[in-house]
C-alpha cells in the first residue's frame, strides 16, 4: 500500500526524518509511536503528500508521491481519508454539511446520493440523528467521531489518524479505538495512526513503528515491541522519566547559545 524509501526531511538544523525506510501493509492498522518532537507528524504529512521530503520516496500503490504533479497528487489524495488531531470541523456548518463537505468539494454527486452516503457514515460511527446539530453542541468524543465520518465519506483506500484519542476520556478513547478496528475490517481499508497513547495503540495495532528524533528505533508487532531489548523502547513504553531518551532536546550547549548567538 505505502512504501517509504530513504526518506529525509530537515527543518534548518533539525532532522525530523533521517533516511527512513518502512512500509504500511494493506488492510492493516499500523501505529506510529513516539514522543513529542520525534517526527511523527512530519512523517504523516509526507505520507499524505502534504509535505515533500528533501530526498527519498513515498510510494502509494506503486506511484511516487514525491514526484507527482499537482493534478495527479490531487487525484491520488482523494483515495486518502484524514482524521485531524482537532477534528478540524467547520464551526459554521452543521454536522451533516461538515461530513458532506468533501463530496460537494471534490465530486458532482447528486444531493440525494450525498444524503444517503452521509447517513450511512453517521450510522457507522454511531451518530445518526445528529445531522442538524452544530459542532459546538458535541462532546470531544462525538466531535472525533464526526471527523471520522467525514474521513470515510468518500470511501478512501487508506485513513490517516493524527492523535485520534488526544484529550479524550478513557471511555471515549476506547470507543475511538474500537471504531478504528471495526472500520478497518468493515470497509477493508488500511489505517495509519499517529499517537503517543501506548495503551490504546497496543489494543488496536497490527504493526507498530517507534520514532526517536527522526530515526526508526523499533518496528514490529505488538508482542515484538513489548519484548524489545532496546532501552529507548523500554523507557518509552513504560513511561520511565530516567533513561536514554532525554527530557529535553539539546542540539548545543545552552550557554553557547546565550553567550555567543
Amino acid at each position: 500500500m505505502i512504501k517509504v524509501e530513504n526518506l529525509v526531511k530537515r527543518y534548518g538544523d533539525i532532522t525530523v526524518s533521517n533516511h527512513l525506510n518502512c512500509h504500511f501493509e494493506k488492510g492493516k492498522v499500523t501505529v506510529i509511536l513516539g514522543g513529542s518532537g520525534s517526527g511523527k507528524t512530519s512523517l504523516l504529512r509526507q505520507l499524505t503528500g502534504l509535505d515533500k521530503p528533501d530526498s527519498g520516496s513515498v510510494y502509494f500503490n506503486g506511484l511516487d508521491l514525491t514526484t507527482m504533479g499537482k493534478k495527479k497528487l490531487y487525484e491520488t489524495r482523494k483515495k486518502m481519508g484524514m482524521l485531524f488531531q482537532g477534528s478540524a470541523l467547520f464551526n459554521y456548518l452543521n454536522i451533516f454539511e461538515n461530513i458532506a463537505f468533501p463530496l460537494r468539494e471534490h465530486t458532482k454527486i447528486a444531493d440525494n446520493i450525498i444524503k444517503t452516503m452521509v447517513t450511512i457514515k453517521l450510522e457507522m460511527v454511531g451518530l445518526r440523528g445528529t445531522e442538524k446539530l452544530m459542532p459546538s453542541q458535541l462532546s470531544g468524543g462525538m466531535t472525533k467521531r464526526v471527523g471520522l465520518a467525514r474521513a470515510i465519506v468518500m470511501d478512501p483506500e487508506i485513513i490517516f489518524y493524527d492523535e485520534p484519542t488526544s484529550g479524550l476520556d478513557p471511555i471515549s478513547t476506547g470507543v475511538i479505538g474500537k471504531l478504528i478496528m471495526d472500520l478497518n475490517q468493515t470497509l477493508n481499508i488500511t489505517s495509519v495512526v499517529v499517537s503517543h497513547d501506548i495503551n490504546s495503540c497496543f489494543r488496536i495495532a497490527d504493526n507498530i513503528i517507534i520514532l526517536f528524533y527522526g530515526d526508526i528505533i523499533a518496528e514490529g508487532t505488538v508482542e515484538e515491541i513489548k519484548n524489545s531489548k532496546d532501552l529507548r523502547v523500554k523507557q518509552f513504553i513504560n513511561g520511565e522519566p530516567e533513561g536514554p531518551i532525554p527530557f529535553t532536546r539539546t542540539d548545543k550547549n545552552y550557554l553557547d547559545e546565550i553567550l555567543f548567538d
